[in-house]
């Protein structure tokens, strides 16, 4: 995961200025400790810490048009981006980095290109043609972004609040799935599915359908040229995505670089069930299991650094960041840059425990629906400045942009415990048909 900067329209451009954004670029340097890049023009600067997952050797950031005149410094991975390339036969491309397509997309399509994304995102676009410029966050939020403004009228984006505090008049977290354009000088939401209005879906549901979304969502998560592996906690979700991991990096292409054999990844307290029900897991699906363990101690000695990283005072989701921040050391000294993980599930099925006191399947939906619009603040969040505080990337496969649409289009009847199959809940039980 990757971390970037951009300074566009200040008043200064002199050496000074460009020293400082390079000094406040370093502030964001443990998300991207690969290579730095910074592209002036005029009095906009975009600057970028890079986490070499795709294309290492070539794919340094910013990345360009033909002619250099279209400048985007990006953080995320874009799934899809291979397809795309399909569709830019006409344009020439200097790496295989999945995020060059950005910059001919805009050439192709002008501003209304975000959509055809597929994948986690955010990346601020410069055209040095008008100087008019973009900025853009994937539909969830999975990856962070925010917005600032200058004393001088300067906009300010950056990956972490840390790189805005000190020269931002103000600052805000950038809405999931919105676009910030200089021509219009506001945000637009370009993510528009069916279920984000909360009008309550009738679909029946499909086992079959819903199966093989998941299936492609985590597939294309294995998009890598690193080592990588699954967090998992021995809990349904991180048991899912493990499962469906192991099974189909047999007949991926990183398997030819890296092995057939999945790495698994847990941590806890000495004799924890989680440890014991992920040794459980891993054993029944042939993982080559890493377990980890700290201390209470060594838990409250990370505090401070673990709030610095995830830049939040929110009591749960520290509490959670603390293993997952841990883990994360541990994971990346051992060569591992790219992990796949369950955050989402509970939010998309209706998990949590308090759901079991939902008095129709319409609060139910519309939970679920508010649930989902907040992960940015939350679970993304946490999951997200977790691992990039080591460098490491954290991949969502149940927040994939086709399989929400495909889980939150079913009648909320069936993710009810009281719903059509009695006993446990329908959709927590469809893993059984994988």
């Amino acid at each position: 995961m990757c971390g970037i900067l951009a300074v566009l329209g200040c008043i200064d451009n002199s050496q000074a200025k460009r020293s400082r954004v390079i000094e406040l670029s370093r502030r964001l340097r443990h998300r991207g400790p690969d290579w730095s890049g910074l592209h002036c023009h005029q009095n906009c600067y975009l600057s970028h810490q890079r986490l070499a997952i795709v294309d290492p050797t070539s794919g340094d950031q910013p990345l360009y048009n033909e002619d250099k005149t279209v400048v985007v410094t990006v953080n995320g991975e874009i799934y899809n981006h291979k397809q795309l390339r399909e569709k830019l036969k006409s344009h020439q491309f200097r790496t295989g980095s999945d995020c060059e397509v950005i910059a001919h997309l805009y050439e192709e399509y002008g501003e209304d290109f975000v959509d055809m994304l597929d994948g986690m995102f955010s990346f601020v676009l410069l055209d040095t043609r008008d100087k008019s410029f973009i900025a853009a966050r994937d539909a969830i939020g999975i990856t962070p972004l925010y917005i600032g403004w200058g004393l001088d009228g300067s906009v300010w984006f950056a990956s972490e609040m840390k790189a805005l505090s000190d020269d931002c008049e103000q600052f805000m977290s950038f809405l999931p799935g919105h676009i910030y354009s200089s021509k219009q000088g506001a945000l637009r939401r370009w993510y528009n599915p069916p279920w984000y209005s909360e009008k309550i879906p009738s679909t029946p549901y499909d086992p079959k359908v819903l199966r093989e979304a998941f299936e492609k969502a985590v597939f294309k998560r294995l998009m890598t040229d690193v080592p990588f592996g699954v967090l998992l906690s021995g809990g349904l979700d991180s048991s899912l995505v493990a499962a469906v991991a192991a099974r189909q990096l047999a007949n991926s292409e990183v398997a030819c670089q890296w092995g057939s054999q999945l790495h698994t990844f847990c941590i806890g307290l000495k004799g924890s069930p989680d440890l014991k029900a992920a040794k459980e897991v891993a054993d029944y699906i042939g993982t080559r299991h890493h377990e980890f363990h700290f201390t209470v101690q060594e838990g409250i000695d990370a505090l401070e650094e673990v709030i610095y990283h995830i830049e939040t005072y929110d009591v749960t989701t520290i509490r959670a960041s603390t293993p997952m921040f841990l883990m994360s050391r541990k994971i990346k000294s051992l060569g591992v840059k790219m992990v796949l993980s369950g955050e989402g599930s509970d939010e998309i099925f209706g998990g949590y425990l308090y759901f079991h006191k939902a008095p129709n399947k319409e609060e139910f939906h519309e939970e679920t629906c508010r649930k989902i619009k907040a992960l940015h603040l939350y679970d993304c969040l946490r999951a997200n400045k977790s691992t990039s505080a080591w460098g490491l990337e954290a991949r969502v496969p149940f927040l994939d942009k086709e399989f929400i649409n495909i889980a939150m289009s079913i009648d909320p009847e069936w993710k009810m415990l009281h719903g059509v199959i009695p006993g446990i809940t329908c959709l927590r039980g469809w893993h059984f048909t994988l």
